[in-house]
């Protein structure tokens, strides 16, 4: 019987579920517990870390997992190579649903970077006006440059204090480019740093930076293990039915 475990957090992990849910199989979905309401999804959810590859690891043994579906963000590696470690382990085949990323257009000014730190480099030494649409875990490297007027946006208001002053808006995704271009506009953004995350729910503002030929600070992916993947639902479902009728 299959009994799938979802690695979420994102808007493709939320499709995923609607669509394991209507095809009627088994699956818990797993939230980081990085955001403080998450929307409601039609499986039996969990929120929180496993502690770990092991904690991980024994969690799959302990709930009877037969599947692990790593639908987190691109940039979520630690727990991407957790559950590497963790599916070996046990035993538990392992795919991962992982967006496209974005390649350059026409037009793009790119600045392309390997990391976080390497993106705090790329900006300039004269202040500026910057857009960090980076998720609020990657910002303090950035106090290094407080000499900018920064932009952070946020799922959840930040709770204590930030790592420097900035202008901070609480709004969910996904965003549309017209929507970007008004939040650019309004506050003379200069700059924008991104994460190559790929897909269409956060390429607005990779867009809106385009229309209006600001430098954008793009931050490659990180590397990860090699592990089986998927680029759409369909695969991924494909991969639960066969892995289902082999009594995975």
């Amino acid at each position: 019987m299959t009994r799938a475990l979802i690695l979420g957090g994102t808007t493709d992990a939320s499709l995923l579920a609607a669509e394991i849910a209507r095809a009627r199989l088994q699956a818990v979905y797993s939230y980081g517990g990085r955001t403080r309401a998450p929307a409601a999804q039609p499986l039996p959810t969990r929120i929180g870390g496993f502690g770990g590859a092991v904690g991980l690891a024994d969690y799959i043994r302990r709930e009877g997992i037969t599947q692990v579906i790593d639908a987190t963000h691109p940039f979520a590696a630690e727990m991407s190579r957790n559950a590497v470690v963790a599916c070996a382990e046990t035993g538990t085949p392992l795919i991962a649903l992982e967006r496209t990323p974005w390649t350059k257009a026409q037009g793009d000014n790119w600045i392309e970077v390997a990391d976080v730190a390497a993106a705090v480099a790329a900006l300039p030494e004269n202040p500026t006006r910057v857009f960090l649409g980076i998720g609020r875990q990657h910002i303090a490297p950035f106090g290094d440059k407080p000499q900018h007027a920064y932009t952070l946006r946020f799922v959840d208001p930040p709770e204590g204090a930030l790592p420097f002053a900035a202008d901070v808006i609480v709004s969910r995704g996904p965003f549309t480019v017209d929507g970007e271009l008004e939040m650019m506009r309004s506050r003379s953004i200069a700059w924008v740093v991104a994460r190559n995350s790929g897909g269409g729910g956060a390429r607005a503002k990779v867009d809106a930076a385009r229309k209006l030929g600001l430098p954008v600070v793009m931050i490659a992916r990180p590397q990860l293990p090699e592990r089986a993947r998927a680029e759409s639902i369909a695969e991924v479902m494909a991969w639960l039915h066969h892995r289902a009728c082999l009594g995975a």
